[in-house]
């Protein structure tokens, strides 16, 4: 039978219906991230709509349901986007529905840029959230300029909604760049792939993008001026013997498969994310025996294709970082919530108890 599904029609609604709950509900958005399962679903599409769009301030102020589409298609028709460059997990994960700017925030959710332009928390300015409570919280500002309470903000960046159901996002915005160029550098193996991207985003070249494939060559991205991307390549061909890529292999799509791991989509077996150090990419990787793996942020993320049900933590052992299984292992084939080191899962929880006393937000993790 399908779970009931509660819709509020603002935020003044939701904090009613928040205050007089006592039963848990799973936040959903557009339900392209999966998570939030084994209670009744909140739906927070009628808490759409871009509010503010001031592009001389380089700001956006959207509801939290509003799909990330509609959000960057205000922003393209003024030259300007994310620039952390959300990424699209719903086909990956099997999952259909259009992502919502408060999913993306809930999930600090963020692309092949992060190296670059920082995540989505970096971009965020603002954000009203409704708590376990059903006190309705502000914290940052609509503009620049205006950031009381940023931390408090960043904080809801990532929590996936065990905080509390956000309402509205305020954001930081950037112009599109004239140009993209993708370069491309030989590795034989992860170890030198990942000294390579270590090497370029050490450089004043300003790299938005580095990523490796077993098999393939590092990728790296230079977005700018033209006259700035012949030199910043020309640097890059004398260090690492970096070239242009040609236009079919290195063009956009190459970018949107690394920043969606689309390239694991409709394939078999599990698919975790790691975030780790650069410099233990290689012997994580070696540890693993994955089917299929990627390199994104300079080592930094690792999307790894899995034989369904192993237990990759296990596997790896202690590690300086994080795993989570994106698909598989689970009912609706969404496993579960990233680990965290005994100190951080000691401070989640003080900040659950004190933002959802009542255990009402993603029981099952989100």
């Amino acid at each position: 039978m399908r779970a009931a599904h509660l819709c509020p029609r603002d935020e003044a609604d939701l904090a009613e219906l928040i205050a007089g709950r006592n039963a848990p509900v799973a936040i959903r958005g557009g339900g392209t991230r999966g998570g939030g399962v084994g209670a009744e679903v909140l739906e927070t599409g009628a808490l759409a709509g871009v509010r503010l769009h001031e592009p001389g301030a380089l700001t956006l102020v959207a509801g939290a349901g509003t799909p990330l589409a509609e959000v960057e298609a205000v922003l393209a028709a003024a030259g300007q986007r994310l620039a952390f460059e959300p990424p699209d997990l719903g086909p990956l994960l099997g999952l259909r529905g259009a992502s919502t700017i408060g999913g993306v925030v809930a999930s600090n959710a963020s692309g092949p840029r992060r190296v670059q332009a920082g995540a989505c928390r970096d971009a965020l300015i603002g954000a009203r959230f409704v708590d376990g409570t059903g006190a309705v919280v502000k914290s940052g500002g609509r503009v620049m300029k205006n950031v009381t309470g940023l931390d408090l903000a960043r904080l809801m960046a990532g929590a996936r909604g065990r905080l509390g159901v956000l309402t509205e996002v305020a954001f930081k915005v950037l112009p599109v760049p004239e140009q993209v160029l993708t370069l491309r550098v030989e590795a034989a193996d992860a170890g030198a792939a990942v000294a390579a991207m270590a090497r370029a985003l050490g450089t004043p070249c300003e790299v938005t993008g580095a990523a490796w494939r077993p098999g393939g060559p590092v990728w790296l991205r230079l977005e700018g001026l033209e006259v700035q991307l012949r030199h910043r390549a020309a640097l890059l061909g004398r260090l690492l013997g970096a070239a242009p890529a040609d236009e079919k292999a290195g063009g956009a799509d190459l970018w949107a498969r690394i920043r969606d791991g689309a390239d694991f989509a409709g394939r078999p077996g599990d698919v975790w994310r790691l975030a780790l150090k650069p410099s233990a990419a290689p012997g994580v990787l070696a540890r693993a025996g994955a089917e299929d793996a990627l390199l994104d942020c300079g080592g930094g993320l690792m999307w790894l294709l899995m034989a369904p049900g192993t237990d990759l933590r296990a596997r790896l052992g202690p590690f300086e970082g994080h795993a989570r299984r994106l698909r598989g292992g689970g009912a609706d084939g969404i496993a579960d919530a990233p680990t965290e080191a005994p100190a951080l899962a000691a401070l989640t929880a003080g900040l659950r108890a004190r933002f959802d006393p009542r255990g009402l937000f993603n029981p099952a993790g989100g």
